[in-house]
């Protein structure tokens, strides 16, 4: 095997999507992006110019989080187009933005997995939470998930550049799943069970604190209701925590799946989880944790000096 092999799959799978018409696909890849980033920006100019929601963790991890979707929205919509269109981008810019598309994309999975601990702590600790997690303190964190969602790309961009040869050519299509393959076929390594392991352990550990806040949390009256708040919201973010983990096991199936054959119907994948499933998640984000709690946070900013113990409640609802 050698590098004309990426540009032979690549030709492949551009003819399959000529022939099926799946260019089609940038459609609501364009809709979804247009309405995520029109209401992200200004969640996360709205968070880091009140000195008062930068001084909570929750917030400042929201914050993070939207911008390393809009990111993530910005490069896979240019990814898509090009593809689409059958774009033979250079190599260096194709190898860009492959690793930015992880590195946005494992960002978001560690943020809304460290929010759901933050979460815990804040419940199971009340009194120690701001000596355990002050906002200098979540600042770092956050620093520290960039660079860990950086060390997998960069580390999988070193191994594919010294495997695959130094040849550089350009490729009609630009897609991880390719690449990912390609290496695979190189070093005999199932790469795929590396993302399913990511996800199974960022799953237990939320599953964990869920089930910890529970515990503490049930003799307090907030889940006798069958419509109570806390029971609303714990459904609402399951079902977003969910939204944000099947599509990294539906691209490790997809790779996987591309071990045996390339087919319409791995294309037909790798297109709707690239397009649609990998887009929702964010696009319902901005309406779960701020639109859904507007009022709160207006109170919140008005007036400015809420106590210690009704924030922990807050957090302990939420």
């Amino acid at each position: 095997m050698n590098q004309p092999f990426i540009v032979n799959i690549s030709a492949d799978w551009y003819a399959i999507m000529e022939r099926r018409q799946m260019n089609l696909f940038v459609v609501p890849t364009v809709l979804l992006t247009s309405v995520t980033m029109l209401v992200n920006p200004i969640l996360s100019l709205c968070i880091l110019c009140f000195p008062l929601l930068r001084q909570e963790n929750r917030y400042l991890l929201l914050a993070n989080m939207l911008f390393a979707d809009m990111l993530f929205l910005a490069i896979n919509l240019a990814m898509v187009s090009c593809n689409s269109m059958g774009l033979y981008m250079p190599h260096w810019l194709c190898e860009f933005m492959k690793l930015s598309m992880v590195m946005t994309y494992s960002t978001s999975v560690l943020t809304i997995t460290l929010m759901v601990v933050d979460t815990y702590v804040a419940v199971r600790w009340p009194l120690r939470y701001k000596e355990i997690l002050p906002p200098s303190r979540a600042r770092k964190i956050i620093m520290s998930l960039w660079v860990m969602a950086a060390v997998c790309p960069v580390s999988l961009l070193v191994m594919f550049e010294v495997v695959m040869g130094k040849d550089k050519q350009s490729r009609p299509v630009c897609l991880v799943l390719i690449a990912l393959h390609s290496l695979e076929q190189k070093m005999k390594v199932g790469i795929h069970f590396y993302f399913i392991i990511v996800v199974s352990l960022c799953t237990a550990l939320i599953v964990y604190c869920y089930i910890h806040l529970y515990i503490i949390t049930k003799t307090s009256g907030i889940w006798r209701s069958r419509y109570s708040r806390a029971r609303m919201t714990l459904l609402a973010h399951t079902l977003l925590l969910m939204m944000y983990f099947i599509p990294a096991l539906v691209f490790a199936v997809e790779l996987a799946l591309l071990k045996r054959t390339l087919d319409d119907v791995g294309v037909w994948i790798n297109l709707v989880n690239m397009c649609v499933l990998m887009l929702l998640p964010r696009c319902c984000t901005p309406c779960l944790y701020i639109l859904s709690d507007s009022r709160k946070t207006y109170q919140y900013l008005c007036l400015g000096a809420k106590s210690q113990s009704v924030i922990l409640i807050h957090l302990a609802v939420k």
